[in-house]
């Protein structure tokens, strides 16, 4: 091989090209972790209105490590992401020096069963909230559809100048509401919307006029309703058939 002047000079190249990688790592690792380029700010593009400030200011002081370059922005973002009230999280390099934070806060909706709430996308979440809120009563993974229909049912509802207190969806997908007048009005698993839709045609024309306070209302007859009042019972239609 030492005979060989082809060999030779190739092996040279070859060690003469590893040494300057080297060389070229060594320089960009050596300029990277120059004082120059600590971060010296973590800013926020908008004042948070739920989130914790001191909470955030804990993170900065001891959860962002490294530099302008080294600093990880993917463990950064899902470190805010575990704050109560954030939603999503996207964090940017701002040369030189900054981090630049933009926090999506959840947007409660509704109490969903005991102990947690869902936001308005329908996703649920756990955070502490004193706000007046309609509550939510489902099974796990049904949040989405509930605050779907919650919606739809909203709209139905306008012409009467009722809100939806409470809203469930039973294990057997059955639904029930309850307005804000403590109305309870038991929809049944078929034809929610036609049976709702129904009620509010004939609700300002029969109901109103009783005299009495109506406290549950059973739609889950194929031609009419039945009312529930004080000492007995006020048919919505005459002639009911059986329930669905």
């Amino acid at each position: 091989m030492w005979d060989d002047l082809q060999a030779l000079r190739k092996l040279a190249s070859t060690l003469f090209g590893v040494s300057l990688l080297l060389l070229l790592f060594g320089a960009v690792h050596y300029a990277v972790h120059l004082p120059v380029f600590a971060l010296h700010a973590v800013r926020l593009t908008a004042p948070p209105q739920r989130v914790d400030a001191a909470q955030i200011e804990d993170i900065v002081r001891n959860g962002v490590r490294g530099n302008f370059f080294t600093v990880d922005l993917e463990s950064t973002r899902k470190t805010f992401e575990k704050l109560p009230w954030v939603r999503k999280v996207s964090v940017r390099r701002h040369f030189p020096w900054q981090l630049e934070v933009e926090l999506e806060e959840q947007v409660a909706l509704a109490k969903w069963n005991d102990d947690e709430l869902v936001n308005t996308h329908g996703e649920v979440f756990a955070a502490e909230c004193e706000q007046a809120l309609p509550k939510f009563i489902g099974e796990a993974g049904t949040a989405a559809e509930v605050t779907q229909m919650y919606q739809v049912f909203g709209k139905q509802l306008a012409p009467l100048k009722q809100n939806v207190a409470q809203i469930s969806l039973s294990p057997r997908r059955a639904w029930q509401l309850r307005l804000d007048n403590g109305m309870v009005l038991e929809l049944g698993r078929e034809q929610a919307q036609e049976r709702l839709a129904r009620f509010v045609a004939v609700y300002p024309y029969s109901l109103p006029n009783m005299g009495r306070t109506v406290s549950y209302v059973d739609l889950r007859y194929r031609n009419g309703f039945a009312a529930y009042l004080p000492g007995g019972i006020a048919k919505g239609q005459a002639g009911l058939e059986q329930k669905s």
